[in-house]
C-alpha cells in the first residue's frame, strides 16, 4: 500500500501511516540518526529510486538505487517452477515486478532477519506467495500478515535442496539458506562476508560495533557444521566467499572466539 509508513533507516514497511516510532532502529543493533526519525511511503521511495536487477555471483540480484536504508540487495534463488526471494529491498514498482515476472516470478519469500524485512508483506500480496520466517524473531514484524509463516525449530526444508537454518546470533531467529545444487549458503549478515575473502566474521550489532558472545559464535558455527558449501553469498553486491565455504566458517569461528579472549591474529 503506497500511504504506509516507511522507516527511511531501516526500510521497514509499517502496517500503519503514522507509526510515530520504528522499533528496529531504536534497538541497540540499529540506530536513529543524529536529527531523528524519518519516514517515507513507497510512494516517495519510487519517485526518487529505481531497482537494477543483474547477475551476482551466479544468481539474480535486486538492488535499489540509489542505495536506500542499509542498502542490502535480494537474490532469486530458482524453486518450484518458479523463484524463491531471498532477502528483500523496499522498493517494489511495477517495472522491478514485470521483470520478477518474466524471469518465473515468486513461490515465496525468506529473509535472514528483521533488519531486511523492508516491505516483505508488499511483495508477498503482489506474487500472491508466503513469508518464511523464524518464530523466535515474530515481535519485529512491524507490518502483520497472514502470508507470514513462522516456523520453529532448528531447520526446516522448503523442497528441491533448500534448506533454512536458524543460526541465531544478530537476532535469535537469524536465518541463512542453503542452496544443496549450487554448494550455496546465502547468509545475510548472520555470517558476514568480509573484504579478507579467506575468513567471514560475526556481530551482534554492526552500526553500533557490539561483538557477538562465544555462546552465539559457537551456535552459528554448529548449526552450520551439517551442511557442506562452497561459496557464501553475503547482504550486498559482490560480497562473495568463492570457494572452501565450510572451513572458512568454521575456522573464522575459533579465531573470533579467540580474539574474544585476548588473543588477537
Amino acid at each position: 500500500m503506497d500511504d504506509l509508513a516507511v522507516c527511511a533507516t531501516c526500510g521497514a514497511q509499517f502496517g500503519e501511516a503514522e507509526p510515530g516510532r520504528c522499533p528496529v532502529c531504536e534497538d541497540a543493533r540499529q540506530y536513529l540518526p543524529e536529527d531523528g526519525q524519518r519516514w517515507t511511503t513507497l510512494a516517495g521511495l519510487r519517485a526518487g529510486h529505481r531497482n537494477e536487477i543483474r547477475d551476482d555471483d551466479g544468481f539474480v540480484g535486486i538492488g535499489t538505487e540509489p542505495a536506500f536504508a542499509i542498502g542490502q540487495r535480494a537474490l532469486l534463488v530458482p524453486w518450484r517452477g518458479s523463484n524463491l526471494l531471498w532477502e528483500c529491498v523496499t522498493l517494489l514498482d511495477d517495472e522491478t515486478a514485470a521483470d520478477v515476472e518474466r524471469r518465473g516470478g515468486l513461490a515465496g519469500i525468506a529473509i535472514s532477519h528483521p533488519h531486511y524485512y523492508s516491505s516483505m508483506v508488499e511483495w508477498a500480496e503482489r506474487f500472491d506467495c508466503p513469508v518464511f520466517l523464524h518464530a523466535a524473531d515474530a515481535e519485529w514484524v512491524m507490518r502483520p500478515s497472514p502470508r507470514i509463516e513462522h516456523w520453529r525449530g532448528e531447520t526446516t526444508e522448503l523442497g528441491e535442496g533448500l534448506t533454512l537454518v536458524r543460526c541465531g546470533g544478530h537476532f535469535a531467529g537469524g536465518q541463512v539458506l542453503h542452496v544443496a545444487e549450487r554448494q550455496a549458503l546465502l547468509s545475510g549478515d548472520i555470517v558476514q562476508v568480509i573484504p579478507d575473502r579467506g575468513w567471514v566474521s560475526f556481530m551482534y550489532s554492526y552500526p553500533n560495533l557490539i561483538p557477538l558472545a562465544e555462546p552465539g559464535v559457537r551456535a552459528i558455527a554448529a548449526a552450520l557444521e551439517p551442511f557442506s558449501f562452497e561459496t557464501i553469498h553475503g547482504a550486498w553486491w559482490g560480497r562473495t566467499v568463492r570457494r572452501d565455504g565450510s572451513a572458512i566458517v568454521a575456522r573464522s569461528a575459533e579465531r573470533y572466539v579467540r580474539a574474544l579472549r585476548g588473543d588477537y591474529p
